[in-house]
C-alpha cells in the first residue's frame, strides 16, 4: 500500500491543475486549433530552432510502351521556425485545499491563466500576415461576396488541393459584414445556412471557406484603419511547440505536462514564502512560422 507523503500530494495537485488547464485552453483557441500543429514530448529551450519539412512538388511523366521511367531529384522544402516565445501566466492560491474541495473555485482561478495563453497564441500567429503576398480587399472597405470569392480563387490558382479545408478567419466588425450579405443571410436565397445566419448569427461555410471571428485580428492605419482578415489552409501555417523542462530537483517547485492533440503545456506549483500561498505558472514554449507563402491571402476589410 502506497503512503501518502507531501510529494507525492503536491504531484498530484499538480497533475489534477494541469488536467484542467489544457481542454479549457484548446477551448480558447482559433487559429491555434486550425494551422499546422507540430508538436512532440521532447525538451527544449528558447531559441532552439525547429526543421519542418515541406513535401516536394513532383511531376507526372508520359512514358511510352517499352519506355523507361523519368527519375526526378525532388528536393525536401524545409521551414524553418524558431522557438522564441515563452509565454507563461502566473497566479497565486493562499489556500489551495480549499480552491481544491470546491472545483468551480479552481476554475475561476486557472480560467484567466488559460485565457491570457491562448490570446497570445493567437496574436502571434494573426500576425504572420505581412509575410503572405497575396491580398483581396481594400482598407476601411468592408467585405463582400466578391471579396471572399476572389480570395478562394486566389487559393485556388496556388493549387491548394481540392480536399484541404479552407478558412477565413475575420475581425468582429467583418464578421458582422458577411452576416448582412443578403445572399446569404436569408432563407429563401441559401436555405437552412441563411437562416442559421440570420438567426443564430453564425456564418458557418461560404464559398467553402469555414469562417471564424477572432478578436485578435491585426488592424494598423490610422486615418484609414486597414484590418488583416486572413484566408489560408491549414498547411499554411505552421505552430511548434516543446516542452519545457522539468525544475531542478530540491527547489521547491513541482511541474506537470499536459499534452493533447498536438499541443502541449507546462504547470509548475511552488511554495511563496513572502505570501503564505501556492504559486502556479502555465507556460508554454512555442514558434510560429510561414510554412507555404502561396496557400494564404490577406483579406483587407
Amino acid at each position: 500500500m502506497s503512503i501518502i507523503t507531501s510529494a507525492n500530494l503536491a504531484n498530484a495537485i499538480v497533475k489534477l491543475v494541469a488536467a484542467d488547464a489544457l481542454p479549457a485552453l484548446m477551448g480558447n483557441l482559433v487559429m491555434g486549433n486550425l494551422v499546422n500543429r507540430d508538436y512532440e514530448p521532447v525538451l527544449a529551450n528558447t531559441g532552439d530552432t525547429v526543421n519542418v519539412p515541406i513535401p516536394p512538388v513532383l511531376v507526372a511523366n508520359n512514358i511510352a510502351e517499352g519506355g523507361t521511367v523519368t527519375p526526378q531529384n525532388p528536393n525536401l522544402g524545409n521551414a524553418q521556425i524558431v522557438l522564441n516565445t515563452h509565454a507563461e501566466a502566473t497566479f497565486q492560491i493562499p489556500d489551495v485545499t480549499k480552491a481544491l474541495a470546491f472545483p468551480e473555485l479552481l476554475k475561476a482561478y486557472m480560467q484567466p491563466a488559460v485565457i491570457a495563453i491562448a490570446e497570445r497564441v493567437e496574436r502571434d500567429l494573426l500576425n504572420l500576415y505581412p509575410q503572405f503576398n497575396a491580398a483581396v480587399g481594400s482598407a476601411g472597405t468592408p467585405i463582400t461576396e466578391s471579396t471572399i470569392d476572389a480570395a478562394e480563387t486566389a487559393l485556388f490558382a496556388a493549387k491548394v488541393p481540392a480536399t484541404a479545408p479552407k478558412y477565413l478567419v475575420v475581425d468582429s466588425n467583418a464578421y458582422s459584414q458577411i452576416r448582412q450579405i443578403p445572399r446569404f443571410s436569408e432563407y429563401y436565397s441559401s436555405g437552412d445556412a441563411g437562416l442559421k445566419a440570420l438567426v443564430e448569427g453564425n456564418v458557418g461555410k461560404m464559398k467553402d471557406f469555414f469562417i471564424f471571428r477572432s478578436q485578435f485580428v491585426t488592424a494598423t492605419g490610422a486615418s484609414t484603419v486597414n484590418t488583416h482578415n486572413l484566408a489560408f489552409t491549414r498547411d499554411a501555417i505552421g505552430l511548434v511547440v516543446r516542452r519545457l523542462p522539468q525544475p531542478l530537483p530540491g527547489t521547491g517547485a513541482v511541474a506537470e505536462y499536459a499534452e493533447m492533440g498536438n499541443f502541449g503545456i507546462r504547470v509548475v506549483m511552488s511554495y511563496q514564502p513572502n505570501t503564505l500561498s501556492q504559486q502556479f505558472t502555465v507556460d508554454i514554449l512555442y514558434g510560429c512560422g510561414v510554412l507555404r507563402n502561396n496557400f494564404a491571402v490577406q483579406v483587407n476589410s
